[in-house]
């Protein structure tokens, strides 16, 4: 507002600078590039801020309508994974909270950094202070414990009570959200704190950095690299190794330096070259017994929630196991165990440093790494020849999935972006679509559906000149929220390619009853109660919504060249989605 000096009789420009104000500008300092916001009563004071910081000409994150909440945080999630920089995503009260839904769990359990701000009732009811309820809903969306809704899952919940330190809880939560276990946190803040007007406050950014990597004890490194040198059937497990670029250059270094194979459990990131003759395969749900797994007599476990299912699929009783991760010993997941030697809460990419470099100092018997690496090699082969014999359509014209996975391979390229949510076809992705660089596959590294569609433009938006392909199942696409998702692909130019393997059902509950019951009731009569049909033309729901690109395939004559046509539409700049009814199990 403008203050009339009456003495002189000029006017004098008094800035207006709130609680808002400093959080935007906080956003600003900390590098975050987007704020993800679904915007609600709460949230008057953020929107005079972003107006303000319009119209003054000051920077400040670019501000992205989402429609949906889990969509919000699932871009978020995407973007995160590609570039390791947590964004902020703006939520309105209880309601949007809850509305983030499983988004929140696959942040946690994922590991992503991410900054989630949701706004509260207002405290006061009679006019008391600047933003006071005048709402009905202010009455209704009040909660005695709106943290609770999200605390099991996020590092971090506090409220922010004032405008005066409003800087300093924000660093300290990013700090806590970029730090290992990287994680949600959550705040929140009540309508009359955003009003608050406050003194400008500058920090210095430098002293409110994450936790630094840790590394092993010289003389445990000496212990671990002394055990792999010993061994005969060595093997590395990994799940989640790749979410750091140069640890992949590490763990290629170390397996080649003493023909150690290495196996991908449920990965969620491309850990290890898919085609090098050291990788020996994928493990996920498959009530098989792993060859490689239960002849080791050494694991190395580098980065992975479960490296192998113990009921089905486990190590021998005297193979010594060594763990290192993150967080070795899971510890909010209350049922967990898999007895090692030793477990390390060290960063994966030092570690590897600390091996190599201990065994640049060794002597090493060449013999056994040549004859190991033949050994494993010839193994990889015939591996590959086993998968390569799936990879047609049926007799009678049916597309497999293996055949769709196959055909997208062939009209791709090695930069391309693959986000997967395929769910019971997880394994059939990895096996036939082979990843060679680190930074092109992603899964979400946790369970609840509908990550793919938000993702993918998190994905798309972090990485504007690369082809982004979303592979999801039928049941992950309804679940992901396509509207939205396909509202947004369009309003802020993140064009991607969708494919959806649709067997027109949920393939895993009818996978979990027969895991249990394969004999069972509903085996014999042969009713799951998960088929879908007739399908919805799922295609068409984005077409609808965004203006994508829409088609179906039901024969395999046409399906490699339907896909390139749908690349190129991408490529000039809109989505497309080709839903492609698949053959169930």
């Amino acid at each position: 507002m403008k203050l009339q000096n009456t003495n002189k009789n000029i006017s004098v420009e008094k800035r207006v600078y709130t609680t808002a104000d400093q959080m935007l500008e906080a956003f600003q300092e900390m590098g975050v590039s987007y704020i993800f916001a679904n915007l609600g009563s709460d949230h008057p004071a953020l929107i005079e801020s972003f107006a303000r910081f319009q119209q003054e000409g000051r920077e400040m994150p670019e501000v992205l309508i989402c429609q949906h909440e889990m969509v919000a945080l699932s871009a978020a999630h995407g973007y995160a994974q590609l570039t390791g920089e947590p964004q902020v995503v703006l939520i309105h009260v209880d309601c949007g909270t809850q509305n983030l839904g499983g988004a929140v769990h696959n942040a946690a359990r994922g590991r992503i950094p991410v900054l989630i701000f949701a706004g509260t009732s207002p405290a006061t009811q009679e006019g008391e202070l600047m933003g006071s309820r005048n709402e009905y809903i202010h009455w209704i969306q009040d909660v005695s414990d709106q943290r609770g809704i999200v605390r099991e899952y996020t590092k971090y919940t506090n409220e922010i009570r004032t405008g005066k330190n409003v800087k300093q809880l924000l660093q300290r939560s990013m700090q806590l959200a970029t730090s290992d276990p990287k994680g949600p946190v959550y705040l929140m803040a009540a309508r009359e704190v955003l009003e608050e007007k406050v003194e400008e406050v500058t920090l210095d950014l430098s002293k409110w950095g994450a936790l630094s990597p840790s590394a092993i004890p010289p003389n445990r490194i000496a212990e671990i690299g002394s055990e792999l040198l010993q061994a005969e059937n060595p093997l590395i497990v990994t799940t989640y190794l790749g979410r750091n670029h140069e640890s992949v250059e590490e763990l290629i270094k170390l397996a080649e330096r003493l023909a150690i194979p290495v196996l991908e459990s449920a990965p969620s990131y491309m850990n290890f070259p898919s085609e090098h003759p050291l990788h020996v395969g994928y493990v996920w749900n498959e009530p098989v017994q792993d060859e490689l797994l239960a002849n080791a007599d050494l694991i190395l476990v580098l980065d992975s929630d479960v490296p192998w299912i113990p009921l089905n699929n486990k190590p021998q009783e005297n193979c010594k196991i060594y763990y290192v991760d993150v967080d070795p010993l899971k510890e909010k997941t209350p049922l967990w165990y898999i007895p090692s030697e030793s477990y390390f809460k060290a960063d994966t990419h030092i570690v590897l440093q600390q091996i190599n470099e201990f065994l640049t100092h060794q002597t090493i018997n060449e013999n056994l790494v040549t004859s190991r690496f033949n050994k494993i090699s010839d193994y990889h082969s015939k591996q590959r020849i086993d998968w390569a014999a799936l990879e047609a359509p049926t007799a009678e014209g049916s597309i497999t999935p293996e055949f769709l996975t196959t055909c997208i391979r062939e009209v791709i390229d090695s930069e391309t972006i693959i986000m997967s949510e395929t769910i019971t076809n997880f394994s059939t992705v990895n096996k036939h679509l082979p990843r060679e660089k680190p930074g092109t596959y992603f899964s979400m590294g946790a369970s609840s559906l509908g990550w793919n569609g938000g993702a993918s433009i998190g994905a798309k938006l972090a990485s504007p000149d690369k082809l982004v392909v979303s592979l999801s199942g039928d049941g992950c696409y309804i679940f992901s929220n396509p509207t939205p998702v396909h509202w947004m692909s369009r309003k802020y130019n993140v064009p991607f390619l969708t494919v959806i393997y649709n067997n027109e059902q949920w393939n895993a509950p009818k996978f979990s009853a027969l895991g249990v019951h394969p004999n069972g009731v509903a085996n014999e009569i042969g009713e799951f109660w998960t088929k879908f049909g007739p399908s919805s033309d799922l295609a068409k729901v984005a077409e609808a919504a965004g203006g994508a690109y829409a088609v179906t395939i039901t024969s395999p004559d046409i399906l490699k060249q339907e896909l390139k046509k749908a690349i190129e539409v991408v490529k000039g700049g809109r989505s497309a989605v080709v839903d492609v009814r698949v053959t169930g199990r």
